[in-house]
């Protein structure tokens, strides 16, 4: 389903507001998509614009740089914002709602109640080193789905774990919204699209999909029949650290969605990389179904998810 409320985008800067809005909406029968975002919009926010466009009618946007997922040493003052680009690029792409809210609108008396996330999910890959993180991702979430209502989210795939922890939560608390992760959305040459690219200088830039040729590496060993986690993940250090301007932070392969450690390659599973490059933390990963049965028959390293901009290693 397509709908829209007009040529104008509508950018609302309260919950309030935005309540009146969307109850007006919902006595109409309109079936409301929301795209949680922290703005410098990409053609991976849009993708999600597009897809939520394909299944609800009136399609809400939030552009909010939330405190609570930085840490103290992290680039929240820095972190790229500009309103007036994300609203036309949403415009464009016809989000029907851009919801713009504040700090204090968000959180006017500070935040004595948060989402707590068992250390089971937040525990690996880009938990372990930015703790509490992922409370805080939980904690706007929730909030943005009791402030919207949504019938249906929509989320990038590129930050799995994040994917996997608000999927976990909307079992566990019951949220009445269906999550819809959509497919990484790459640049030319593999880079995973991602706000924080423009930190990039022109040098690192030029170097930076190595990060997703590792990955390529990984995925053939997979594809290729390898069942040592350990090995899969050498190689992937290895093809990273043939450039020594980045730092590894994460390499790990995991079951997915839970992200429990694998002692044999089995089911589905992701290869999750996070590396510094200069100053600018970049993450990608690819998730595969391995052993399956397709068909009849067993097949192994099946792409999970179907990335869009180009094919794995760039063939």
């Amino acid at each position: 389903m397509t709908g829209s409320n007009g040529p104008t985008l509508e950018v609302i800067p309260t919950i309030g507001q935005l309540r009146q809005r969307l109850k007006r909406e919902r006595a109409a029968g309109k079936r409301i998509g929301l795209v949680p975002t922290m703005g410098y919009l990409h053609a991976g926010h849009l993708s999600l614009v597009q897809r939520a466009k394909g299944e609800c009618d009136v399609v809400v946007m939030s552009v909010f740089v939330n405190p609570l997922q930085f840490g103290a040493n992290e680039d929240f003052d820095r972190y790229p914002r500009d309103l007036a680009r994300d609203r036309a690029l949403a415009e464009e792409a016809g989000v029907d709602v851009l919801f713009h809210p504040s700090v204090e609108e968000m959180y006017p008396r500070g935040t004595l109640t948060t989402v707590r996330v068992d250390e089971r999910l937040t525990g690996r890959l880009c938990g372990r080193s930015r703790p509490g993180h992922f409370d805080g991702v939980a904690t706007v979430v929730s909030k943005l789905f009791h402030i919207v209502e949504p019938d249906r989210a929509y989320f990038g795939q590129k930050d799995a774990q994040q994917l996997a922890i608000i999927e976990r939560m909307v079992e566990d608390l019951n949220f009445p919204v269906q999550v819809v992760g959509c497919p990484i959305v790459r640049e030319a040459d593999g880079l995973a699209m991602s706000s924080r690219n423009v930190y990039l200088n022109e040098a690192e830039r030029r170097v930076a999909p190595l990060l997703y040729h590792a990955l390529c590496q990984g995925k053939a060993l997979i594809e290729g029949g390898e069942k040592s986690p350990s090995a899969v993940v050498e190689r992937v250090k290895e093809t990273i650290s043939q450039e020594p301007r980045f730092r590894i932070d994460y390499v790990e392969l995991l079951r997915y969605p839970d992200l429990e450690p694998l002692e044999t390659i089995h089911g589905k599973v992701i290869l999750a990389i996070a590396a510094w490059l200069g100053q600018t933390r970049l993450i990608d990963n690819v998730i595969l179904a391995t052993d399956m049965t397709e068909h009849g028959a067993e097949v192994s390293g099946k792409r999970e998810q179907e990335e869009v901009g180009v094919p794995c290693c760039g063939k």
